[in-house]
């Protein structure tokens, strides 16, 4: 992962460990059903974020290098693991 990217989501995934802490506090607290059914959408939407930032580093950087690369099954490797996350998506 580039180190700019690292630090992005890095960042992000301890912004969501908050989020997801401040849940905690609201199931506690007995809050509002419909409140904290919010909260858990936007920490959803905050997860999908990340891992589009994830998958399109490792596209840009792991991939892109083994089909530079030539090298044949690395790049059947990158595209069997590819295709593993897309599936694994849709269930």
């Amino acid at each position: 992962m580039r180190d700019e990217a690292k630090a992005e989501t890095l960042k992000r995934l301890n912004r969501i460990a908050g989020q997801v802490r401040g849940l905690a506090g609201m199931v506690e607290d007995d809050r509002y059903c419909i409140d904290i059914l919010t909260q858990l959408s936007a920490v959803r939407a905050a997860l999908r974020r990340v891992e589009d930032e994830i998958l399109r580093d490792h596209v840009g950087n792991c991939v892109e290098g083994a089909i530079k690369s030539g090298n044949k099954t690395d790049q059947r490797k990158k595209i069997a693991e590819l295709m593993e996350v897309f599936a694994r998506a849709e269930r």
